[in-house]
């Protein structure tokens, strides 16, 4: 399973750790969802959810100051005795004394931020949410083309690396070369991203390690992207039959998702940056509701069409 540390929760959500700092990489996080523990400081702790986050705004707040301290220590004392993965107090709310001897009691991190408690908890479910997701890592190119994600495949050697760099010179943004680590964020979503160790770095034969950030700059990078679309190069073959037409499209499949794939043949001659770059394009006006193909299939049926009746 996945885990994400408290320490790079702390440090994505720029939080201030209070108590166990020595502790934040050991402890981890296994679920997107947050808890904001409401019934278990009125102690109901039926279908508690302890492996959660667990958020105090400032309506759990006020209930506490309004039971008093003795009671919201001894129900605190009950949510920390689950190993909660770690107790945020949004809205800089002041944490007494208490709270924090029970949290180096039990070891759970009490955390604290100035964000509103809302905006906090949703970034906190839509980042967990992608981190914690299903993950494979792929051989291959993640290229953002004209706002679409465009995953360049094939044989090692075939010229993928050399296809991004073009790619670059032409305004368009890597994401990552070689590995692509692939998460699946929803049914419908892929979201692909680099490696920490390889970020920004391409490879190529004959040169060697580039860093594309450092030699054309932060706007020709990026950290994620989805993946809306495959490109697999591969050698060209004369005894096979490649698509001419576009009538009918063709899938591939990571992680449950189905995701559009063209094999575009490789030869010499052939400008593989504008190839991809044009298939983005026709893509994305494929997803506007526009298809060059069938259009071209309906002038034609309408000429036939026409030419029979006279």
């Amino acid at each position: 399973m996945d885990t994400v540390s408290i320490k790079k929760f702390v440090d994505h959500m720029e939080c201030k750790a209070l108590t166990c700092e020595d502790k934040l990489s050991d402890i981890k996080i296994t679920q997107s969802d947050i808890n904001r523990p409401a019934l278990q400081l009125a102690g109901f702790f039926d279908y508690f959810d302890h492996h959660r986050v667990q958020i105090i705004g400032q309506v759990e707040y006020t209930y506490m100051e309004k039971q008093g301290i003795g009671k919201s220590a001894e129900m605190m004392e009950r949510i920390m005795s689950y190993k909660v993965p770690c107790i945020v107090f949004c809205r800089d709310i002041p944490v007494q004394q208490e709270f924090i001897d029970l949290s180096e009691k039990f070891g759970v991190p009490i955390l604290s931020t100035a964000e509103s408690t809302s905006s906090f908890s949703a970034e906190v479910t839509r980042w967990l949410h992608v981190e914690l997701a299903p993950m494979i890592s792929i051989h291959g190119v993640l290229v953002d083309i004209f706002g679409e994600g465009v995953l360049i495949t094939g044989e090692s050697g075939i010229g993928k690396s050399e296809v991004a760099l073009e790619l670059i010179h032409r305004g368009h943004r890597l994401v990552t070369d070689d590995v692509v680590e692939i998460r699946k964020v929803s049914d419908e979503t892929l979201i692909g991203q680099a490696p920490d160790i390889t970020r920004h770095f391409i490879e190529l034969r004959g040169i060697g390690i580039i860093d594309a950030k450092t030699l054309f700059g932060i706007e020709s990078v990026k950290d994620t992207m989805s993946v809306d679309l495959v490109l697999h190069l591969e050698e060209w073959n004369k005894d096979r039959e490649y698509d001419r037409m576009g009538l009918e499209d063709n899938y591939t499949e990571f992680l449950g998702n189905k995701v559009p794939i063209h094999y575009i043949p490789i030869r010499p001659g052939r400008n593989g940056a504008i190839i991809c770059e044009s298939a983005a394009v026709n893509f994305r006006q494929k997803k506007m509701g526009y298809n060059a193909a069938a259009e071209l299939y309906r002038r034609i049926s309408n000429n036939m069409g026409g030419n029979f009746s006279e």
